[in-house]
């Protein structure tokens, strides 16, 4: 056993790290993530009693929705790197496939096992726990269409950042709806976080959706968070697509989808 060849490796597996700020991200991300949503749940749920009759029914349908979120985008992301990972993104690049079509269709897919997820779910959440999330009734389908929106916008998004850095940014593919999960109160209401995280936490579509699911489980429901999660996920939704067309017309120019297809 040799101490000199242990360091080397050690070595070269770190080295990495300076050359890449993705992976120092990716490093300090999931934990980070992880306090944060674990935390403030912990503070919903010390108090929840008082302001909440059954607060572990929020969990449940928050986990359910935000599968569909995650899912959605997911299944879009993915469907791209598969393009990437077999080395078939030029090929499908020189066909007549247009962007229009490319996208429509792994919308399509991200969409398809997002509905195929919530239906599992919702029947296993229904057996074991009792719990249906069609009690809310037809005020669940523009909730579940929101997040729809948002996912496809991460996953848009995240093609856009893939083209431009390629497949050391792979990984986004995975963090990208993580990262909004802390402030858009999905398993635990706005208020639990601190006031000057409030007015950003507003601007995620997902928040009103989940602030939406937890007033429709009550009874109430709240039209004005609809408008303002379809609002904002249309205007992110163009944004991304404004993105991806730039780096994707950057990406050609430069020859870097070249690369990207075949690295």
């Amino acid at each position: 056993m040799s101490l000199e060849r242990i360091l080397g490796l050690f070595l070269r597996y770190t080295y990495v790290y300076r050359r890449s700020w993705i992976r120092v991200l990716e490093f300090v991300f999931w934990p980070v993530m992880d306090l944060l949503v674990w935390g403030y749940l912990t503070l919903f749920l010390s108090n929840a009693e008082k302001s909440f009759s059954s607060p572990f029914q929020f969990l449940i349908g928050a986990m359910i929705l935000w599968d569909v979120l995650y899912r959605t985008q997911l299944g879009i992301t993915v469907s791209f790197l598969e393009d990437v990972w077999s080395k078939n993104l030029i090929n499908l690049l020189v066909t007549p496939i247009t962007i229009q079509e490319f996208f429509i269709a792994i919308f399509l897919v991200g969409i398809f096992k997002s509905l195929l997820i919530l239906g599992l779910l919702g029947c296993l959440a229904a057996l074991f726990y009792h719990f249906h999330l069609t009690q809310i009734g037809f005020y669940l389908l523009p909730l579940i269409g929101n997040l729809f929106l948002m996912g496809s916008a991460c996953g848009v998004l995240t093609i856009a950042l893939l083209l431009r850095w390629g497949q050391a940014a792979e990984s986004l593919a995975w963090a990208i709806p993580i990262l909004f999960q802390p402030f858009a109160a999905v398993f635990y209401p706005l208020y639990v976080l601190p006031k000057w995280i409030q007015p950003l936490s507003f601007l995620v579509p997902a928040t009103h959706v989940f602030e939406g699911l937890r007033g429709g489980l009550q009874g109430t429901y709240s039209y004005s968070h609809l408008f303002w999660a379809t609002f904002l996920n249309c205007c992110y939704l163009c944004f991304s697509f404004f993105l991806f067309k730039r780096f994707f017309l950057s990406a050609r120019e430069k020859g870097l989808l070249v690369k990207i297809g075949t690295q």
